[in-house]
């Protein structure tokens, strides 16, 4: 769930660093050159993570940009995923590179079922559908 009430909040660095967390939990004010040159800040916390992602998200629709919210939110879910299999994904909705509706159902299973990425799942299945409608499972290149 976000902690954005206002447009107002963003951008978050400089107005509401109080909510920005590195996955480790350390507080912006934390990620120095000194720190980093004494090893207390790891890639890590230099990675974003899933609750930046959702304030992200709340952002964009209070500032009237509903599909963009959306897609942060989608992002947020895939922080989990592994790269390897996020870009398995990713080659099957391109057009052309799923043979079947049934490759994209599964991959919609697998991101449900084994990552908990539930808008992805959903937006893997409608893609599906789409696809099935619009004969984009030739293989097109």
């Amino acid at each position: 769930m976000s902690r954005i009430d206002t447009i107002a909040d963003y951008p978050l660095a400089e107005n509401r660093p109080d909510l920005v967390k590195t996955a480790r939990g350390k507080a912006l004010t934390d990620i120095t050159l000194d720190a980093v040159l004494a090893g207390e800040v790891t890639l890590e916390d230099l990675r974003i993570t899933p609750q930046a992602l959702i304030d992200q998200a709340r952002v964009a629709t209070l500032a009237g940009r509903p599909t963009l919210g959306r897609n942060f939110e989608r992002a947020a879910e895939l922080i989990s995923v592994p790269q390897d299999y996020l870009l398995k994904v990713y080659e099957l909705l391109r057009p052309g590179r799923a043979k079947t509706k049934a490759d994209l159902l599964e991959a919609a299973k697998t991101l449900r079922d084994t990552y908990q990425a539930l808008k992805m799942a959903r937006f893997v299945e409608e893609a599906a559908e789409i696809y099935e409608r619009r004969g984009l499972f030739t293989f097109r290149f």
